[in-house]
């Protein structure tokens, strides 16, 4: 009986898996009102029309950090939502269509806006500590990396333009 899972261990992971969830689901009504918002405010898109789209964002994002806490493979949340909501809406899945009109009706340029402001706000005191250490070298390295983004970006922007336009 040693294979046997321990019943006081399953609980506990049971409830931490519940515990996330609940932490997940009330960040996700936050930014999910914020995002209706503005993408009504962005798009013109009624939150009604817009709202059926957010619930399935958020039930991916919830079945994802599900996997994620019972995965044996370890990844990133990030990595299982993104893989659930592509193979959601791959067209070999039964209902793709429909999630794909759901999810049309929202922006994800309005998306972003809440996403990268919870972002900010969940910098740390070691964060801060780290880039006060760092002083004016960071600075440089951030600028750098930046300006090298954005030049790429334009490079293969205009490679693309000459070549389809």
């Amino acid at each position: 009986m040693e294979n046997a899972p321990n019943s006081a261990t399953s609980h506990q992971a049971t409830h931490d898996l519940v515990g996330r969830l609940v932490h997940a689901g009330g960040s996700l009504l936050i930014i999910s009102t914020i995002a209706v918002l503005g993408n009504w405010i962005a798009t013109g898109v009624q939150p009604a029309e817009a709202l059926p789209g957010i619930l399935v964002l958020c039930a991916l994002s919830l079945v994802g950090i599900s996997i994620a806490h019972v995965a044996p493979i370890k990844l990133p949340v990030v990595a299982w939502v993104s893989i659930l909501a592509v193979a959601a809406s791959t067209p070999v899945v039964p209902g793709s269509s429909v999630i794909l009109s759901l999810v049309d009706k929202v922006s994800f340029l309005a998306l972003a806006t809440p996403v990268l402001a919870y972002a900010g706000l969940a910098l740390s005191q070691e964060e801060f500590r780290l880039a006060r250490r760092a002083g004016w070298k960071l600075l440089i390295v951030a600028i750098c990396v930046m300006l090298g983004t954005f030049m790429g970006s334009v490079i293969v922007a205009d490679v693309a333009l000459r070549l389809f336009a």
